[in-house]
């Protein structure tokens, strides 16, 4: 069988995380639902009171109140390992960390920018676990060394995210298509760069990899070459549990290989989408005018964005897509089928065991 993913003192049986996608996709259904089959379920808080009634004129109440509510309702439905994505772009980053630690979450992931100051956030007792979201070798080290200096600890574990993911990217284009910058290289480096500090503080620092792992056999091969353990999102959208609408999940099951492609993004990063209508009326120049009622994102460049990437996204989670866009990975266009989370888990843990283990690597039993 697959190791366990051991975060701390947290023991998840599986080895899978399942990526936190927002704005609204994988929310207490999914998360619950993946934690029940033994792996780490993750909710989004990106504008996650997209629901709520008073989202524009109550923004921070509005997304602290659907917060709390999601984390105690997957409580409910799951006893088993729950996280939070928090993106440190968001203006109210600090209000989710808050509202997450106060819920008791297991794991606090921070993507889209570097977490310098989260431990400052986090009571010294609380029993959430913090795992930074990065894209190098580098970001690590940066981190490491300021939590070390700073508030005298390291974060729990690492999700290494190469440049296959969907949504934000933490790459240029020109790495993008760069052999250099692919997921196995970037593990390589980030392992070499966790080794001193493990060696330093007699800890373990857990390295997940993701971005493009899809199948059993991508994830043989990543975690034989040294990975903890791996996180998919994208696999995870075309599930009867994942909270989007329906309609999301058809412009996955219908999409083709080259429906893929990069945008660049009001926040000033490219991103990995879904080609629709939107999408092509942007590329081709056409602006939808509106208001910002509220500044979601701190490297939103609202005044020359032409569309509102929070109205677009919370369109696409309602299913919309006239109105919005999916983000997706690289590999959205081969789920061409609703299955349950435990199926699908199933199936991946078969494709795992029928797979063949690279050239020199020994596969964990």
């Amino acid at each position: 069988m697959l190791n366990p993913l051991k975060i701390g003192d947290l023991m998840a049986r599986l080895p899978f995380v399942q990526g936190g996608m927002g704005v609204g996709i994988s929310l207490s259904g999914l998360a619950s639902a993946v934690a029940n089959e033994g792996g780490v379920g993750v909710i989004s808080a990106a504008i996650i009171g997209f629901n709520e009634s008073d989202l524009y004129t109550n923004y921070r109440e509005a997304n602290i109140r659907a917060l709390r509510r999601e984390i105690r309702k997957a409580r409910e439905l799951t006893k088993g390992i729950l996280g939070v994505n928090i993106m440190v772009a968001l203006t109210n980053f600090a209000d989710m960390v808050k509202t997450s630690v106060e819920e008791g979450i297991d794991i606090i992931f921070c993507g889209a920018g570097l977490p310098m100051e989260l431990p400052a956030m986090v009571p010294a007792q609380a029993k959430s676990k913090l795992v930074p979201i990065v894209s190098s070798a580098r970001a690590l080290k940066v981190i490491c060394k300021r939590w070390l200096s700073r508030f005298e600890r390291l974060p729990d574990a690492f999700v290494l995210e190469g440049p296959l993911a969907g949504g934000h990217l933490g790459f240029s284009r020109d790495q993008l298509e760069d052999p250099g910058y692919r997921l196995p290289k970037l593990l390589d480096q980030a392992l070499e760069a966790v080794r001193p500090f493990e060696r330093d503080r007699g800890v373990k620092l857990p390295i997940i990899a993701a971005g493009g792992i899809y199948s059993g056999q991508d994830i043989s091969d990543i975690i034989g070459q040294g990975a903890a353990g791996v996180q998919m999102g994208t696999r995870f959208v075309t599930t009867h549990e994942c909270d989007a609408d329906i309609r999301f999940k058809q412009a996955y099951m219908e999409a083709r290989e080259q429906d893929l492609v990069i945008i660049d993004s009001p926040v000033g990063l490219p991103g990995r989408s879904l080609r629709n209508s939107f999408l092509e009326d942007v590329s081709q120049g056409k602006k939808r005018p509106f208001k910002c009622p509220y500044h979601c994102l701190v490297t939103c460049k609202q005044k020359e964005s032409p569309y509102c990437i929070a109205a677009a996204l919370i369109n696409a989670a309602h299913g919309r897509l006239g109105g919005g866009f999916a983000f997706a990975g690289q590999n959205a266009f081969r789920g061409q089928k609703l299955v349950s989370v435990k199926n699908l888990i199933n199936s991946m843990l078969e494709e795992w065991r029928q797979a063949k283990p690279a050239p020199g690597l020994v596969r964990p039993e």
